[in-house]
């Protein structure tokens, strides 16, 4: 049922550095149909939103250089709803941006932030969990964010620990934790007490405010100042006056860590945020050998738990691979073992610095 007061706030700027040489800056894999549905991430995102509020309340926050895909892709959202960030600098200033933005035109805005280019599979359960959310929310003043059930020891995510009882099905988050190494992850899941960080938040835009000008005072001030601006057409020009003000900063660092009002509410929808080669593995449909593959002249000899991705009509011979992504795309080849995914960042960085930007 779709609430009054309710916007959603879409992320949509960032590289997808770990989905390369898939996702290129020219065109990150929010914007690409990594799930072979003939959707795109981004698109998939705001179609499971509009169960829970109209697209006139739902906000995408991208960097300027994806207004244009933004466009294409979402072709019902107005271009006030598109919040175009001059500079990348993390998630805090996008979210003070829009939620300062909101709160102009309704004072009692309940807002959700949520990534662009995350898998949801089970999308009623999905919706309920966001509907509880909410009414925490309009009865509790929280920042709230949503943690997963982990499965498996993950080192690619980041997770929340909480404490005490829960109240109506919510914690109180005791730490939060990025990326830990193999052996402190099975701690973590042995422990019962510490979940997946989904990066989705539900707020009241008041709530959020407050808790930026205390922690981040700079920052909401510098946003703070354009307030006469939004909506109008000197918004743009007043945005890139403050972005060059701003620091970068993440919004778990930059307050969630420093909030003594933060909840965490444990989920169990079918979620990954296909960060990965890895977790799109875990999500794609297999061969009887467990191999993944997209593309339509992929050749498998002697080779299982395999992710390959080929150009649609380009032959692709592989013979004797196990536990291996190949991506094949029109100028860039890469093999590497599945359990090393988390390298490909490193990989990206080395390329720049060699100045082969041409390929990112």
């Amino acid at each position: 049922m779709k609430k009054k007061n309710v916007y959603v706030a879409i992320m949509a700027g960032g590289i997808g550095s770990r989905f390369w040489p898939y996702s290129r800056v020219q065109r990150p894999k929010q914007f690409l149909d990594v799930l072979n549905t003939g959707k795109t991430l981004i698109q998939l995102t705001v179609e499971r939103y509009l169960k829970i509020c109209p697209i006139e309340h739902i906000f995408i926050l991208t960097n300027e250089d994806y207004i244009d895909l933004v466009k294409e892709q979402i072709p019902n959202i107005k271009d006030d709803q598109i919040l175009a960030e001059p500079v990348r600098r993390n998630t805090a200033p996008c979210i003070s941006y829009v939620s300062q933005k909101i709160q102009k035109n309704d004072a009692d805005a309940k807002i959700i932030v949520s990534p662009s280019d995350h898998l949801i599979l089970k999308e009623d359960k999905f919706v309920e969990t966001i509907e509880h959310a909410l009414n925490f929310i309009e009865h509790n003043d929280v920042l709230l964010t949503m943690g997963i059930k982990p499965t498996r020891p993950d080192t690619g995510y980041g997770y929340i620990q909480h404490k005490g009882e829960a109240k109506d099905k919510v914690f109180k988050v005791k730490a939060f934790t990025e990326k830990p190494e193999k052996e402190l992850a099975k701690t973590f899941i042995k422990s019962g007490d510490f979940l997946w960080n989904s990066g989705t938040f539900i707020w009241r835009s008041q709530t959020i405010n407050k808790a930026i000008k205390q922690y981040i005072p700079e920052l909401h001030e510098a946003i703070a100042s354009c307030e006469d601006q939004f909506f109008t057409e000197k918004e743009t020009q007043a945005i890139a006056r403050a972005y060059s003000m701003c620091t970068s900063v993440s919004i778990d660092y930059g307050v969630m860590e420093k909030a003594d009002n933060t909840y965490v509410l444990p989920a169990d929808f079918g979620w990954s945020d296909i960060g990965t080669w890895a977790s799109l593995y875990d999500v794609y449909e297999k061969d009887y050998l467990k191999n993944a593959v997209k593309g339509n002249q992929v050749q498998i000899f002697d080779g299982s738990d395999n992710m390959i991705v080929a150009p649609k009509d380009k032959l692709v011979v592989v013979n004797g691979l196990k536990d291996y992504c190949v991506i094949d795309t029109d100028d860039v080849l890469m093999i590497f073992k599945k359990d090393r995914e988390q390298e490909v960042k490193k990989i990206t960085a080395s390329l720049k610095s060699k100045k082969l930007d041409q390929y990112l």
